[in-house]
């Protein structure tokens, strides 16, 4: 196992981030799109690198707030397990694959019963065996999904990555000097997606404009949509950190020391984990970035072929 070692020029944890964050100019080929009809009737839309392969293990990917198949880190990831022969499916959050969901609700850090749906389904489908990697929100909601169900998940070997673990630390380092950029594009993006879907209701979201920040957010929309008293109640209740010692499956954690999504010093103990689980922590990588070589046009990323080289025994088993 190669360590990461960011080089000189990418030591800055807002380049590791934003660099990381720009679309490449690879793609990860075709996919393909089924859509799953949920238990309450809503969907989510999945998309698959080969639909058809039934007889080979799978990995599922869990996207980021906002994120897609289309995201940078989730196309770097295909492109690797197309480059390796590894069927892979990204399973879209509620109103995330372009098109807004039927129900009010949507998603969030914590909500895992759409996951818990779709585990089952390809679990029935790929009785060989199924991986998955989660990707900061996504992350966040495996690892809680992984601690709720301990011995019974249904997976062979998980690998998150820039997880905020603590819901409420990461809203206050969002509303924080340079970070404050992220959190105005999160927020942009997220009020442009509840407006399409307000428009196609018939609803009206004009009271969006007003809410400048995560915390104010969750506690106007995320929390009564979901079923929390406001967002101190969402952040308690949501966060995977009290449920990562109940996690049995082989679980990679790779985070970055100079995360700016994520407050300096929140690092998990290794009392905190289960036996099962491995925490890969290093000095620089910002957040979802990784960059460990190239040049500022051309950056090479390590992250893919880490969570490569972890999974692999297990999809090749």
């Amino acid at each position: 196992m190669t360590r990461f070692r960011a080089p000189v020029w990418a030591r800055n944890p807002h380049a590791q981030t934003v660099l990381g964050a720009l679309r490449d100019r690879g793609e990860a080929g075709p996919l393909t799109r089924e859509r799953v009809t949920l238990a309450d009737g809503d969907f989510v839309d999945l998309d698959w690198l080969s639909p058809a392969a039934r007889t080979r293990p799978v990995v599922l990917l869990l996207h980021g707030l906002e994120g897609s198949s289309r995201s940078p880190y989730i196309t770097r990831f295909l492109r690797h397990c197309r480059a390796v022969g590894w069927n892979a499916v990204v399973m879209h959050f509620r109103g995330c694959s372009g098109e807004p969901n039927r129900l009010p609700r949507g998603y969030h850090a914590g909500e895992t019963e759409d996951l818990e749906e779709i585990v089952g389904l390809l679990a029935r489908r790929h009785p060989q065996g199924l991986c998955a990697v989660g990707y900061s929100l996504g992350g966040s909601v495996l690892l809680k999904w992984l601690g709720e169900h301990g011995g019974t998940a249904r997976i062979k070997a998980a690998a998150a990555v820039s997880v905020p673990f603590e819901l409420a630390s990461a809203a206050r380092r969002l509303d924080r000097g340079p970070s404050r950029l992220y959190q105005w594009v999160l927020l942009r993006w997220l009020k442009r997606s509840l407006t399409r879907k307000a428009q196609s209701h018939g609803g009206d979201a004009r009271f969006l404009k007003g809410l400048r920040t995560f915390r104010a957010f969750d506690d106007a929309v995320t929390a009564p949509l979901h079923g929390f008293r406001d967002a101190d109640d969402y952040y308690r209740r949501a966060s995977c950190r009290p449920y990562l010692r109940h996690i049995t499956v082989p679980t990679l954690l790779v985070q970055a020391a100079d995360d700016p999504f994520l407050m300096p010093g929140c690092a998990i103990a290794e009392n905190e984990l289960g036996a099962a689980v491995r925490l890969e922590l290093s000095l620089h990588g910002g957040h979802v970035g990784f960059i460990n070589g190239g040049t500022p046009w051309a950056p090479r990323f390590w992250l893919d072929d880490r969570l490569g080289a972890f999974l692999g025994p297990y999809i090749d088993s």
